[in-house]
């Protein structure tokens, strides 16, 4: 039994040995042509997102969900008004296109409030689609656009 025990200690030795002497004997080389052009295109953006306006039935959608799934409250939006653009690609170009833009909500129980919001190119499920991202002033109660929606805007 010994002597399988130390066999094994001295092929363990020998194969972490070989791997190390492989590891650092051959250098690493850059990507060819090939390499870089097959399948690796990367993201192709072409700044063609919608207007302001063609988001507005997904945030009364999304908002009417999230209100009633994670808050337990029955509010809605029930209108819109003042919806402007306010920023298009605000950074540098080779940034993910977004159109961002805000307004006024009428929501359910009454009050006005102010909706930040942005259109992402290509940032639906999956990257299919459109993406938004919304925020109503005085309701994000997760404080994931904090303070006072600021995060939503560019």
């Amino acid at each position: 039994m010994r002597n399988g025990s130390n066999f094994l200690k001295t092929l363990g030795a020998t194969c972490g040995a070989v791997l190390g002497l492989l590891a650092i004997g051959a250098p690493a080389h850059a990507a060819n042509p090939l390499e870089m052009n097959f399948w690796l295109s990367g993201p192709k953006y072409d700044g063609r997102v919608a207007p302001c306006e063609a988001a507005l039935p997904t945030i009364s959608h999304d908002f009417q969900e999230k209100e009633s799934t994670f808050w337990n409250s029955a509010l809605t939006i029930t209108g819109y008004a003042n919806i402007h653009e306010i920023a298009f690609r605000p950074w540098q170009s080779d940034n993910i296109p977004r159109r961002y833009c805000t307004g006024s909500v009428m929501v359910s129980d009454g009050k006005v409030r102010t909706v930040n919001f942005s259109i992402i190119e290509d940032g639906g499920f999956a990257g299919y689609g459109q993406g938004v991202e919304f925020c109503v002033v005085g309701l994000d109660r997760n404080w994931a656009y904090n303070p006072a929606c600021r995060a939503a805007k560019p």
